[in-house]
């Protein structure tokens, strides 16, 4: 008996943060519940769109950038096909993170989010920074890998937060009406059949880049999948962060009163 696809055996792997913890976090599951507060909700927004409106792109370019074409394959060849193939892949990336972000700025303008005052957080610095590195240092392959499970983690988490979510009847408060619609809009989009292909067509790609096992890059694909559970753990924000961390205006207008001649 042969041994499973590389995609397979990453998700069945035993790691801390576990594959639970990043899609069954607490922000999750209160965000399918009803019980988010809408501040949290714009504080996760902020941070994800900076991922998707600037780390998105660049990890992309990188790795476009590092597609081994070479004069010398086959035009009609298995390694020419290849390119191709994750050449297509890769600019369906781009073309999806323009509508993402445009789907960002509908989603906060039509449910009234604040994203624009946040600051940056920690776990937004190190994800976008690792992105940095594997699209820099690590082979296309590595890259390949880290952008499935990024995309894999993404859509199983919004998989469950629509398995739990739950229509007030009679919301009485319409912040908490806003919560539930505004997560309602997130969770069909990012668990939709059009994003299940695309996580499917990457997976197919990773499988399809046939990493042999125990090899060294089969090693560095674990330590990928871990790596990439640990960042989106970090990523939800913890219950009540939205009430101690600074806003960009505040902080701004605060050194602003301090320096203020009188």
């Amino acid at each position: 008996m042969g041994s499973p696809p590389l995609s397979e055996h990453l998700i069945s792997l035993d790691t801390f943060p576990s594959y639970k913890d990043a899609t069954r976090h607490t922000f999750l599951a209160q965000a399918g519940d009803g019980t988010l507060p809408l501040s949290r909700l714009a504080l996760w927004l902020s941070q994800d769109r900076i991922y998707a409106a600037h780390a998105y792109p660049r990890f992309i370019g990188s790795l476009l950038s590092r597609i081994p074409f070479q004069d010398s394959d086959n035009p009609s060849g298995p390694k020419e096909r290849q390119n191709e193939e994750i050449l297509r892949v890769l600019v369906s990336c781009l073309d999806n993170i323009v509508r993402e972000v445009q789907f960002f700025k509908d989603t906060t303008e039509q449910f009234g989010l604040n994203v624009e005052e946040w600051a940056q957080r920690k776990a937004t610095r190190d994800y976008t920074a690792e992105m940095v590195r594997v699209a820099s240092s690590g082979s296309l392959e590595d890259g390949i890998i880290f952008l499935w499970a990024m995309e894999r983690v993404y859509l199983d988490a919004w998989r469950y937060v629509k398995s739990i979510q739950k229509q007030s009847a009679n919301p009485t408060d319409s912040n908490a009406s806003n919560n539930v619609a505004a997560v309602r809009s997130l969770a069909e989009n990012w668990s939709s059949p059009e994003f299940e292909l695309f996580v499917d067509t990457l997976q197919r790609l990773v499988d399809g880049l046939e990493i042999k096992p125990w090899s060294e890059a089969w090693f560095r694909a674990e330590d990928i999948w871990s790596r990439v559970l640990e960042l989106e753990v970090a990523f939800w924000p913890e219950d009540g962060e939205e009430l101690v961390k600074p806003l960009k205006k505040q902080l701004w207008s605060g050194l602003m009163t301090q320096t203020k001649p009188t």
